[in-house]
């Protein structure tokens, strides 16, 4: 190590740089938080209570909300929090461990996404084997999979950064514990493990995308046989919420992961990293609600009965005159 210090803790720099925007963006993030975890939570609940919706897709989509929900929880509190505090360091476990959820469950994100385009493909490609090919014990395990498949991905990118010597400086110029902003203040950090991470995140990344094209490709071809439009519409209308949230989820994940890095993309970086860790999350609920009339009677009878058994509860508390 030489003259070098060692470095034990990290200080989130974040959006330090905009000390008077700070409480405006809590309020933000605090209420773009909430409306997440309310939309993600109303769609599982909708789920699970309509029988009508105990299908594969909406299986996966159930999937989906829960894993974005809980990739939101291993980054926003703390960002609220250090968006008040005036410490705002974080020890090398804490920062690993924040790291280690994020990116396991952002890669799940990316491999439900695959299997639910590979549900797609099957219900349209082969719809009177559908039942059997996709039945609940194979989503279940397509589901565990991602699950396993994500997190042993991230777990092998958290032991090459943080096998990693880091000395001197210990700013991290991003709101959390992301990939290059921590490898940048390491001191032996060589190309052979720069190429390793960049081979595992496009796995994860340029990996699943180009099943979930290929299984399009092939939706597309068997739809555009069909002999009635309005059979080509319905089809092609099961596909359009999938479709649009995974060009918005790739969008932003390649334009931060894949691109070449410098210290002068950090601040990039990271408004870029807002975007798919506040919006994107918001976004598939949304999606999915507004482009599917299942959904939203769905939502309806959820929120009908949260209407019914409010007043209700109120009642009950409430001691007769």
């Amino acid at each position: 190590m030489g003259n070098h210090t060692t470095v034990s803790t990290f200080l989130l720099w974040g959006f330090s740089s905009f000390p008077d925007l700070q409480t405006l963006l809590f309020v933000m993030i605090f209420f773009s938080h909430v409306t997440i975890l309310a939309a993600n939570v109303s769609v599982m609940v909708a789920i699970r209570l309509s029988h009508n919706l105990h299908t594969p897709m909406y299986f996966f989509l159930c999937g989906l909300s829960f894993s974005e929900t809980c990739t939101t929880m291993a980054i926003i509190p703390r960002m609220l929090v250090d968006l008040l505090a005036d410490c705002k360091t974080i020890s090398l476990p804490e920062c690993a461990t924040q790291m280690f959820f994020f990116f396991g469950l952002a890669a799940n994100n990316c491999f439900i996404m695959a299997a639910m385009s590979y549900d797609r493909y099957i219900a349209i490609h082969n719809p009177l084997h559908y039942p059997i090919l996709m039945t609940h014990k194979i989503c279940f395990q397509l589901l565990m999979a991602s699950w396993m498949a994500g997190f042993l991905i991230s777990l092998c990118i958290v032991i090459i950064v943080f096998n990693l010597s880091f000395c001197d400086s210990n700013i991290i110029q991003h709101f959390f514990c992301d990939i290059s902003p921590v490898v940048c203040l390491a001191c032996d950090y060589t190309s052979h493990q720069e190429m390793a991470i960049f081979v595992l995140s496009a796995f994860v990344l340029v990996g699943s995308f180009v099943f979930i094209m290929m299984s399009y490709v092939f939706i597309v071809s068997t739809v555009v046989k069909m002999p009635s439009a309005k059979g080509r519409y319905k089809a092609f209308s099961t596909c359009s919420s999938h479709l649009t949230v995974v060009c918005i989820h790739y969008g932003f994940a390649g334009f931060v992961y894949l691109r070449p890095k410098d210290r002068d993309s950090f601040r990039e970086d990271m408004l870029m990293a807002v975007t798919y860790t506040v919006l994107t999350p918001l976004l598939n609920p949304i999606v999915y609600s507004l482009r599917n009339k299942e959904m939203q009677t769905a939502l309806r009878k959820v929120l009908g009965r949260t209407d019914r058994f409010i007043p209700q509860m109120v009642n009950k508390r409430t001691p007769d005159s």
